[in-house]
């Protein structure tokens, strides 16, 4: 019978991947595999194993078949619906709370939420900020909804695609969106995690502009005096966005860089 040392040292996926979908599969910490590497395990576990590595070695992202992933830390559930929350995201949570930062009863709005990710954080760090989110897939608020359930963060959600899902006028203090900004044209969509992704929420099928045009022109109809909008963007797309935000007549614009020392997101206030 097949044991934990067995499959963690058989060739094929990295070490590392291997253990975390053990670790999944049998419900148990890498402390207690371990401690228990020679063990048989049930076969049942060797079989659910084995149908996870065999899609992992297609490619499928590991987040996938976990069905989770951490971000800024906290565990959201994620799925083929939803894009997988990545690190460089982070940046645009910060920059949220740091902007947040003194004042009280404020509202925040994100747009194109996904897996709630962002909204999630926003009120999880600040639980009297009113966050509304928003997204066009029904299926990707269902998750959204469900993260926000398990953490206990206090988020409203809508349905509609982009400002059309406020169902009054309303007016925010800040503004974030993480939209479809990778361009059509850009080989990246057709490897690696990207290829199981939602293709909706990481292309604009374009120039990968078309969304950040809308949310930026209309945002200052959406933001009270003062109000702010933060929005994530492609590696090369800091300037044209500067240009966006400018063009709408928002002030201090500027751009800051992820750890990679990539302008990642761009911002500025009304």
């Amino acid at each position: 019978m097949a044991t934990a040392k067995d499959i963690l040292f058989a060739a094929g996926l990295p070490r590392l991947e291997a253990r975390m979908l053990l670790e999944h599969v049998l419900q148990k910490p890498r402390s207690w595999i371990l401690a228990h590497d020679t063990d048989p395990l049930p076969p049942e576990a060797v079989r659910a194993y084995a149908v996870l590595a065999a899609r992992r070695a297609a490619g499928e992202p590991i987040a996938y078949l976990l069905g989770e992933r951490e971000f800024m830390g906290h565990a959201f559930k994620v799925g083929p619906d939803v894009l997988i929350p990545r690190p460089e995201t982070e940046l645009l949570v910060e920059t949220a709370l740091e902007w947040l930062r003194g004042f009280d009863s404020l509202s925040v709005l994100d747009m194109g939420t996904g897996s709630g990710a962002i909204a999630i954080s926003i009120a999880l760090a600040r639980p009297d900020v009113a966050v509304l989110a928003t997204d066009q897939s029904l299926a990707a608020l269902k998750v959204a909804a469900e993260n926000a359930l398990r953490l206990k963060a206090r988020v409203h959600f809508s349905p509609g695609d982009w400002y059309g899902a406020l169902t009054a006028v309303r007016k925010f203090d800040l503004i974030v969106s993480n939209p479809p900004y990778i361009s059509r044209q850009d080989p990246h969509l057709e490897q690696g995690d990207l290829r199981f992704e939602p293709r909706r929420a990481l292309t604009d099928d374009a120039d990968g502009l078309q969304a950040l045009r809308v949310i930026i022109a209309e945002a200052p109809a959406h933001l009270k005096p003062g109000g702010a909008i933060w929005v994530e963007h492609g590696w090369d797309q800091a300037a044209a966005v500067r240009g966006l935000l400018e063009a709408a007549g928002l002030r201090g614009v500027d751009s800051r860089r992820d750890l990679a020392g990539i302008e990642r997101i761009s911002g500025g206030y009304l």
